[in-house]
C-alpha cells in the first residue's frame, strides 16, 4: 500500500508571490505545502478547503527557515504541532524538523498576508 501524507499545496503562483515577500534565507527552497496527516494511504479522504494566511515566520539562524500558517483562523495542528510551510533549509536539514523549531524557537508574527492553498494528496 502506498503511503503519504494529506494537506494543503501552495500553488506555484502563490509560492513566488511568498518568495518576494518573504526571501528564502537557506540553498534549499522547499515552499511548497501545509501537512495535515503523515502516514496515510493513497485514497485517504483529503482535508477540507479552509482560508489560509501568513500569520508569522521562525528562523532557528542555523538552517530551519518556515512560515506560521493560520487555516480559518486556527495554528494548532491536530497531532499537537503547529501549521506551516517549511521554507528553506541548509543541506543537511529536513523539513520535519520545522516542528521542532517552531516549538523551541516560538514566532515572530508578521502583517498577515492571506494565501490560496488547495487541498492534496502527497506520496511519501
Amino acid at each position: 500500500m502506498t503511503m503519504g501524507y494529506t494537506g494543503w499545496e501552495l500553488p506555484e503562483a502563490e509560492r513566488a508571490r511568498l518568495l518576494a515577500l518573504f526571501p528564502a534565507r537557506y540553498a534549499c527552497v522547499i515552499a511548497h505545502h501545509i501537512t495535515l496527516e503523515h502516514g496515510v494511504p493513497y485514497g485517504h479522504p483529503l482535508p477540507y478547503p479552509v482560508g489560509a494566511e501568513v500569520i508569522a515566520t521562525v528562523d532557528d539562524e542555523a538552517g530551519m527557515q518556515a512560515l506560521i500558517v493560520a487555516l480559518n483562523g486556527a495554528t494548532d495542528r491536530p497531532d499537537g504541532s503547529t501549521f506551516h510551510i517549511t521554507w528553506s533549509l541548509e543541506p543537511g536539514r529536513h523539513p520535519v524538523e520545522a516542528n521542532t523549531v517552531i516549538h523551541e524557537f516560538g514566532w515572530r508574527p508578521v502583517e498577515p498576508v492571506a494565501i490560496q492553498v488547495f487541498p492534496n494528496f502527497f506520496f511519501s
